[in-house]
């Protein structure tokens, strides 16, 4: 079983930056793919972000079309901490953001994730 739990969240000005982080016990992290999704209100949760591992040394990032060149995932796997970088936000990047992780097969597809955080509020106002 892993906990997750995210932290990082606030109210930023459009154009400004944040930093998500996720907190994960277990001793599984490394090996799990690791993945961010939101939920703005009204509107379904969608996929952000998500890092998976080649079962070797090689971890590979993914992103939505909205935030790529903007948001940056990362991990570190000492830490059991999965991060996300959000820079040039947005008001409509506004949502309460989840931190996910599993066996995954395909990242982008919340289904296949075994374990959520909480989530954290990311507000951007214009």
């Amino acid at each position: 079983q892993v906990q997750l739990v995210e932290s990082g969240g606030g109210t930023v000005q459009g154009g400004g930056s944040l930093r998500l982080s996720c907190a994960a016990s277990g001793r599984t992290f490394s090996s799990l793919t690791m993945g961010w999704f939101r939920q703005a209100p009204g509107k379904e949760r969608e996929f952000v972000a998500a890092t998976t591992w080649d079962r070797g040394s090689i971890y590979y990032a993914y992103y939505a079309d909205s935030v790529k060149g903007r948001f940056t995932i990362s991990r570190d796997n000492a830490k059991n901490t999965l991060y996300l970088k959000m820079n040039s936000l947005k008001p409509e990047d506004t949502a309460v953001y989840y931190c996910a992780g599993g066996a995954a097969a395909s990242y982008d597809i919340e289904s296949l994730y075994d374990y959520w955080g909480q989530g954290t509020q990311v507000t951007v106002s214009s």
